[in-house]
Parts: structure tokens; C-alpha cells; sequence
């Protein structure tokens, strides 16, 4: 299999897409850190597909390993057990959050387990694989063998606990003959890992291949039962790590679904900063060795931070998005996500910061912009969207703006920005709510000669709401969507494809009977502990 060409689109990022969050370790319920990868790849989907192209997405659960039997001990149930509860709680939870994939994977999964023992084979036969001894230091928490590079005051970084010394006889992938190929393969491509400070950091592993060599793939079964069994050695089960990231293809429907090599073609994978060496170095070789294209992309983004921490279920500071949701409302809670964190880059988290963000981007700007602006169409132009008169420079500038905003928002998320491609709403919102301010059409009403005036700035602000509800229908789906009924087009969503629908400026039909409806988003008040 060739990957082909990316397609020459007028419009960037507009092609199809595969995208896949990472296959999160079933050990314990959802957290923040979970939650928005699994926004940000459903935003991706929301917006290919608002462009007219095809996007299916995929996630999934990661159950075999080390931690995962420790986690179920500590639980006093079996490892099989365990894993169906905490995988069912990340499906419930995404589907109640309205941000489900479109396929879900499950590593305990037969055919996933069929997966793996047809491609551990076919590597065993093409020499790939080779028994050694193996003395070092493991880390439960990363499922892995680490080295001084990854030890800080002798703590595993990521799970600050100390690895245990180990001595076992273990099968290893020989990856380390394929370190020049893919070092020459990250330098051909610099889209290859984005942001490029993560593609430098692969390349610095490349280049320092005293922290790499080979993989160690197995885990003998004396020591560790639960996982999928070799096929050329029943007495091992495979690397949580091996097994795991070939759940990218079974969720592409690998080997056989027709689907599978158009899905590859243009697959992309979302990731946190922690499992950047699994996907930039083990993986490109794995698939190589298998005979398929590496992945066109990988996105890493950093840490949620609470208290200054990085958000872990190891260390006990997670943050669940069913209470998020519950107190604040969901809308609310992955607007901050989407808008505070710089994809690449860590962001910190507060009831406060969330509180701040809302109130001032979406209750005092976006939200007061939607009721003021058909507020003023109930009382001045009886509930109707006018028909603008005598237009000019005031209304020109306001509709170039919606289209330049299109046009920001399309190249912010070509280059996985949506912290910035919101932003760009936002600011569109502003701009309405200063057109409006200028024009202060509840002053105009009440002049003898005003009527046209109101009028005209009237429909120029609901146009201007009707471009914010297309532009944000991935981000805010179900804003958007009430912007929408409360504008009198609640079909408006359905079918719509940017960047004409925004750019067709007058398409709001004058006489539409618009319906204020309650706020939009109320202002958060935190609640006070007694």
C-alpha cells in the first residue's frame, strides 16, 4: 500500500479524514486530559465534514498489561471484569457528552486479538523479532523498560514512582535497524509530527540512540498472564505497547473492510505529550515492517495542569467531565478546553479560569450579542428579521468581515489550531456587538426618519448571527444550533457546507419569525464552600 499525494484542495485541510484519539488505559474513569483529545477529534470530524468531505474517527480502550491486573487487585475483581466496567464507563461517558466516535476498539476485542497474532507472525517470519535477556529498570506505570534519560531523582517522570530492577528473558522487535529510515523519513516530511517542537524531540531520540534500541515486545507469562498470547510462543503475552497501537488499524477496519485503505490514506492520530516515543518511533517502524504506509500526521498536545501538576489518575487529580458538565454544562466545559490550551503547549486548570473564560466569551460577548440583537428585532421589527435599506460602508465592513473570518478559521484548523480558530469567532462576535454599539438602532427607532436605519442594522446583525452559528457548529454544536432556532432557520445546520454557506451573506430570508428564546449562556456563578 502507497500513500497517495494529499489532494491540492482550494480550501486547506478540506479533504477526508481518519482520525484516532489515543487508545486511553481502561484503569480508571475519564478525565480532562481524556476528554479533550476526544473533543478536539471530534471538532476535526465536525469540520471536515462541514466542508462536504468524509471523516470517520476512532478511540478505544487499552486493557492488557501490568497496571491494568494491579489496578484490578486493588479493586479485588479479575482483569477481564474490570476492564468491561471502565471501558463501558468511557463509551457511556462519550455518548452522553454527544462527542462518540464512530468506531470504538476495545484491545480485548476478538478481532483486535486476531489482529495482533496475524501481524506478530507475519514480523516473527520476516526476522523482526528476536529472544534476548534483559536486565533493567520497569515501570509498572509506563508498561515499560526505562532508561536514565527518563528518570528524574531516580522517579519515573510521568508517574513519579520508583521502577523496579528487572531480569527476564523477553522477545524483541529489532526496530533499531529501521533508526535511519525513519529519522530520514521525519526530516523529508516536517508535517509529519506537529507542533515541530515534538518533531524535534523525535529526532533527538533518533539521534541519541543510546535511549532506544530495541523494543522488548513480550512479557513472559510467569510473571504476567493477561494479554494477548504470542502464536509462536504460548508461554509470553505481547507488550501492552505492540498490542495497543495496531488497535489504529483494527479500528480502520484492518485487513479486510473495503474502507480500510482509503481511512489509512488519510490518517491522522491525536496524542498527549506523555506517549510521544510509542507513536513517533515505535509505531512508523512498526507499520513499515508490516508492509503499510506510516500515519500522513501525528498531533501532540501537552498537559491539563491542576494545582501545577499534570492531571494523572496515578496521582489522584483528575478532573471528570460528567461533573463538569453537570455543574456548568457541557457546551461550557469544552469551550474552555478547545479555547484554553494551545494545542502543543500545557494549559492549567480552575473552576476559576472556566468561570472567567465563559462569562467573557461566551455570556458577555457571543451570548448578549444573540439576545440583544433579537430582543431589539422583537420590539423594533415585530419579531420578524428585516430587510436591510441603503447599506454602506458600515454594513460592507461587517459582512467582509464574516468572510475573512471563514477564511481564518479554515487555515487555524488546516494547521490543528482551534484555540486560534475560535478565537477568530470571537472576534467576528465582537465586531457585531461594536457595529451594533455604532449604530444603536434603539436610538434610531425613535427619530422621526430612523426606521431605515433600524432596519438595516437589524439585518446586519442577524446576518451576522447566522454566520456565527455555521462557523461555530463544529466547535459549539449545540450553541450553534440554538443560534440557529432562535433565528427562525433551524434547518440550517443540516446541510450546510462552508465556506459558501458563511459567504452567502443575504441568505437570511427578510420576514423570518425569530424566537428570542432563554440566554444563550448564562454567566457562571461559582458556588461558595460554607
Amino acid at each position: 500500500m502507497k500513500r497517495s499525494a494529499d489532494p491540492a484542495d482550494p480550501t486547506p485541510g478540506a479533504g477526508p479524514l481518519y482520525v484516532t484519539t489515543p487508545i486511553y488505559y481502561a484503569n480508571a474513569a475519564p478525565h480532562i486530559g481524556h476528554t479533550y483529545t476526544t473533543v478536539v477529534a471530534d471538532t476535526l470530524v465536525r469540520w471536515r465534514r462541514l466542508l462536504g468531505a468524509d471523516a470517520f474517527s476512532v478511540s478505544g480502550t487499552d486493557e492488557h498489561g501490568e497496571k491494568m491486573v494491579e489496578a484490578a487487585a486493588t479493586r479485588g475483581v479479575a482483569p477481564a471484569a474490570f476492564t468491561a466496567e471502565i471501558s463501558a464507563t468511557f463509551q457511556q461517558t462519550w455518548a452522553e457528552l454527544g462527542i462518540a466516535p464512530d468506531a470504538f476498539v476495545r484491545t480485548t476485542d476478538p478481532t483486535h486479538t486476531r489482529n495482533v497474532q496475524a501481524i506478530l507472525q507475519r514480523v516473527w517470519e520476516a526476522g523482526w523479532i528476536e529472544q534476548r535477556e534483559y536486565d533493567g529498570l520497569y515501570c509498572i506505570g509506563c508498561e515499560r523498560f526505562l532508561t536514565e534519560r527518563d528518570l528524574v531523582d531516580g522517579l519515573c517522570r510521568d508517574h513519579e514512582r520508583a521502577p523496579e530492577p528487572r531480569r527476564e528473558s523477553n522477545y524483541f522487535f529489532r526496530m533499531s535497524r529501521e533508526f535511519d529510515w525513519l529519522r530520514d523519513h521525519i526530516e523529508r516530511h516536517p508535517e509529519f509530527i506537529t507542533p515541530e517542537r515534538y518533531r524535534n524531540e523525535a529526532l533527538a531520540m533518533l539521534r541519541d540512540e543510546s535511549g532506544l534500541g530495541d523494543l522488548s515486545i513480550s512479557r513472559p507469562k510467569s510473571r504476567l498472564a493477561w494479554g494477548v498470547e504470542l502464536p509462536f510462543d504460548p508461554e509470553h503475552v505481547c507488550y501492552v505497547w505492540f498490542d495497543a497501537l495496531i488497535s489504529y488499524l483494527t479500528g480502520a477496519g484492518y485487513p479486510d473492510d473495503p474502507a480500510f485503505a482509503a481511512r489509512w490514506d488519510v490518517v491522522e492520530h491525536l496524542i498527549g505529550k506523555d506517549i510521544l516515543k510509542p507513536h513517533a518511533i515505535f509505531w512508523p517502524i512498526m507499520l513499515k515492517t508490516i508492509g503499510l504506509p506510516p500515519y500522513r500526521r501525528l498531533h501532540v498536545h501537552g498537559y491539563w495542569n491542576v494545582d501545577n501538576r499534570k492531571v494523572s489518575k496515578s496521582l489522584g487529580n483528575m478532573v471528570s467531565p460528567l461533573a463538569m458538565r453537570d455543574r456548568y454544562g457541557f457546551e461550557a466545559f469544552r469551550y474552555f478546553l478547545l479555547r484554553e490550551m494551545s494545542f502543543g503547549l500545557d494549559a492549567g486548570f480552575s473552576e476559576e479560569a472556566l468561570a472567567s473564560r465563559v462569562n467573557a466569551d461566551l455570556a458577555n460577548n457571543l451570548g448578549n450579542l444573540v439576545s440583544r440583537t433579537l430582543n431589539l428585532v422583537a420590539k423594533w421589527c415585530d419579531g420578524r428579521v428585516p430587510a436591510p435599506e441603503n447599506e454602506g460602508d458600515a454594513e460592507h465592513a461587517v459582512a467582509a468581515a464574516a468572510v475573512a473570518t471563514t477564511d481564518a478559521v479554515a487555515h487555524a484548523m488546516a494547521t490543528l489550531r482551534p484555540h486560534d480558530a475560535l478565537a477568530a469567532i470571537l472576534d467576528l462576535a465582537s465586531t457585531v456587538n461594536r457595529y451594533l454599539d455604532t449604530q444603536a438602532p434603539w436610538k434610531a427607532a425613535k427619530q422621526p426618519d430612523g426606521e431605515a436605519r433600524v432596519r438595516t442594522s437589524l439585518a446586519t446583525a442577524c446576518r451576522g448571527l447566522r454566520a456565527l452559528a455555521l462557523l461555530l457548529a463544529a466547535f459549539l454544536p449545540n450553541a450553534a444550533q440554538g443560534i440557529a432556532e432562535r433565528l427562525g432557520v433551524p434547518d440550517l445546520l443540516a446541510d450546510a457546507r462552508l465556506p459558501d454557506a458563511a459567504q452567502a451573506w443575504d441568505a437570511l430570508a427578510p420576514g423570518t419569525r425569530i424566537d428570542k428564546g432563554a440566554a444563550l449562556f448564562p454567566r457562571i456563578e461559582l458556588r461558595t464552600e460554607d
